[in-house]
């Protein structure tokens, strides 16, 4: 037995950002792609996310199962009809994808490059502000920068997915204490503005209910492009040592 979701919500994919997941991880970010027929996910610590591709066959489900394990969670964006009767559903979000096609970008004098010895930091920040998945090689994706104050990580942002022509900007995150000084809004141009420099196009995606981060990007240039779900899920049967939590 097989969920059965609404046709009309869902439809082969016609356009790159359509299925990002899947076309960086089969691109750009191949290095970092465990992959299986139909189903393809990021190594656990660089980023939590699985794709299938864009036209799925009923074997992509069983193919995500080779792949995480029995037991295992995963997160899946848009998840088409078809999802097992055997998968339990953790949770839902709804998000939005937003393009920058029409951005004004600039560097920024204050920001600096971020590295390995900054993931500790990097990982402290994200811990306290909650701006979205970030594990101890997301930093391997990209280009990652950040404002330091008084000798703390003060903001960060950084690049996430590379479907080709395109480099997702993500962690965007300022610590409570230095917010009000437009750190965010300066570090995004400036990740933007190297994305620029390489002919590609900075986007983004936000939880719905997320409506200040949307209303800055707004200002800045950034389009919504469509409407996105975010969803977990965990895998039937006892979880394996080592697989995915």
């Amino acid at each position: 037995m097989y969920r059965r979701g609404d046709d009309s919500e869902v439809s082969a994919s016609t356009h790159v950002l359509d299925n990002p997941v899947w076309l960086s991880l089969h691109g750009e970010h191949a290095r970092f792609a465990e992959v299986r027929g139909e189903a393809a996910l990021y190594q656990p610590d660089v980023a939590p996310f699985a794709a299938i591709c864009g036209n799925p066959t009923p074997a992509c489900w069983s193919d995500l199962v080779a792949l995480f394990g029995a037991g295992s969670q995963l997160v899946l964006v848009d998840a088409p009809p078809g999802v097992p009767e055997s998968w339990q559903l953790l949770g839902q979000t709804d998000g939005v994808q937003l393009v920058g096609e029409n951005v004004t970008t600039r560097p920024d004098a204050e920001a600096v490059s971020l590295g390995p010895d900054d993931v500790p930091a990097m990982l402290d920040l994200v811990d306290r502000t909650k701006p979205g998945p970030f594990a101890p090689r997301t930093i391997e994706l990209g280009r990652y920068i950040g404002v330091w104050i008084e000798g703390e990580l003060a903001a960060m942002a950084g690049e996430r997915l590379h479907p080709q022509g395109w480099t997702e900007i993500s962690a965007v995150c300022t610590d409570e204490r230095f917010r009000g000084r437009g750190l965010a809004s300066r570090l995004i141009l400036d990740i933007g503005d190297g994305i620029r420099a390489r002919g590609e196009i900075p986007f983004l995606h936000a939880s719905a209910q997320n409506t200040n981060a949307i209303r800055l990007y707004e200002s800045m240039g950034f389009v919504l492009r469509r409407k996105r779900v975010f969803t977990a899920w965990r895998l039937p049967g006892p979880a394996a040592p080592g697989g995915y939590a």
